[in-house]
């Protein structure tokens, strides 16, 4: 099937602002089984949440936080049972959950119709990366403003979601820095004093109230982020995060592919690469483009964001 068939045949979704996963590598009548399988997924998931949505809402509807600092430390078996982890170090901030469903980061409530498409997202990438232990995921688009950084925001707060695991979203748009900017919360550390300063890790880690969640935005941004992201210091820093916790994936806020270098350099140093398309926007020569400038090993798949709700 022609890549422009591929992205678009999951346009068919019924809610605005749906999210679906795409794979690369599948075509014809193999493809077309897998959008089957993912539709009827997400009517499962659906109908599961309307049945227990009253009796078991999840803990996220309430955002908890607190002003003191808290560092995240393994989560140990405890009589045999996963346990969340406890943070004692991270610096913690307080998030307010009709802020961030106002700035569509829908994901935060558990009656989000969007949701369930998170969830089929987040599963499809379970299922092409942890058998690998691929587990460091960097979240691109082709050019700016097609949603990379929401998908990556609420693709998180899904992961967040899941039993036995926990995830760390890292903003590395150095040139931006957004994701603290959506969540409305002030930060004047990130990922550039790091790079730069050598700062420890446990000065800029926040924890935003979310149960087995921890996230990097804030601080100054820069012009020269190319070398900065190809450094071997981002190189180290990545090899830390990736293996510190064998429990926990690592979702990377990058540039578009067509902005600049720094997706192209970033590339390399992760496991893997989704790449967000905007329906009805971009064009399939600009997604050609991107595509052929990504390590082909790497790329996982689509993201068709449609905000047009057709």
């Amino acid at each position: 099937m022609p890549l422009q068939e591929r992205i678009l045949s999951s346009g068919e979704a019924e809610t605005s602002d749906v999210t679906f996963f795409i794979p690369a590598s599948l075509d014809g009548p193999a493809y077309e089984m897998d959008i089957m399988k993912l539709r009827k997924a997400l009517d499962k998931a659906n109908k599961e949440r309307l049945e227990n949505q009253a009796d078991a809402p999840e803990e996220m509807d309430e955002v908890l936080g607190s002003d003191d600092d808290v560092s995240e430390h393994a989560a140990p078996l405890k009589g045999g049972v996963w346990q969340a982890p406890v943070y004692s170090e991270s610096l913690s901030v307080r998030l307010d959950q009709q802020k961030l469903i106002k700035n569509r980061c829908i994901c935060i409530s558990s009656d989000a119709p969007e949701l369930d498409a998170f969830k089929v997202l987040r599963t499809q990438i379970q299922q092409r990366t942890k058998e690998q232990g691929m587990n460091t995921i960097m979240v691109t688009s082709v050019k700016p403003g097609e949603g990379k950084t929401m998908t990556a925001i609420n693709l998180a707060l899904t992961f967040a979601r899941e039993y036995h695991q926990t995830v760390l979203l890292v903003d590395c748009d150095l040139k931006k820095q957004d994701i603290h900017r959506f969540l409305e919360f002030s930060s004047d550390r990130g990922l550039i004093d790091y790079l730069e300063y050598d700062m420890p890790l446990k000065d800029f880690i926040i924890w935003p109230g979310i149960e087995k969640l921890t996230l990097i935005s804030g601080g100054r941004t820069v012009s020269d982020s190319t070398e900065l992201l190809g450094s071997p210091k981002m190189k180290e820093l990545l090899a830390e995060m990736k293996n510190r916790y064998v429990d926990r994936y690592v979702l990377l806020d990058v540039p578009a592919v067509l902005d600049g270098a720094d997706a192209m350099v970033f590339a390399p140093l992760v496991d893997g690469i989704i790449m967000v398309v905007e329906k009805g926007v971009t064009s399939l020569a600009d997604v050609k483009k991107a595509v052929e400038l990504m390590p082909q090993e790497k790329f996982l798949g689509f993201v068709l964001n449609d905000r047009t709700g057709a």
